[in-house]
């Protein structure tokens, strides 16, 4: 089944909102070879002015997936996970993420190209903290295979 093109424009609701936790922040931050001590040292980041240990500028995507799994889940979307290839991330981050944060994302799909059968999705997802203030902002850009013939 291709791609439908017709989820162009789609917004789909927030979803729960992601608890930022210090251990997950070190983890991803072990993982991304992040090591600046306030990404790990609660007193480090506190020093710096922020409220807790602060997520690496990446984690971002931890939490846009989240959201972005309501699109790839969707059998109607008709995206085989086995042929996605990931093409591009992008982040706008309006403030830094900290241990502590109770984050709900929107997610949007700005586009959705077919070309010789290879679909184009373009999807952005809004990251904001409970009370609705703007965290980061995540673009990302999926190719889907065409089926192999």
């Amino acid at each position: 089944m291709p791609v439908d093109t017709g989820y162009a424009g789609r917004q789909y609701p927030p979803n729960a909102a992601y608890e930022v936790g210090r251990e997950r922040l070190r983890e991803f931050a072990d993982a991304v070879g992040a090591s600046h001590p306030a990404h790990t040292d609660p007193s480090a980041a506190r020093a710096l002015g922020y409220p807790d240990v602060i997520a690496p500028p990446t984690f971002a995507v931890v939490v846009a997936q989240r959201a972005e799994a309501q699109l790839l889940e969707d059998p109607a979307a008709g995206i085989d996970f086995s042929r996605v290839v990931h093409a591009d991330e992008r982040f706008t981050h309006h403030r830094p993420i900290h241990a502590g944060d109770r984050l709900v994302t929107v997610l949007h799909v700005d586009s959705i190209t077919v070309r010789a059968g290879l679909a184009m999705i373009t999807t952005r997802a809004e990251i904001a903290d409970e009370g609705g203030s703007p965290v980061a902002t995540v673009v990302s850009t999926l190719a889907v295979r065409p089926e192999e013939s």
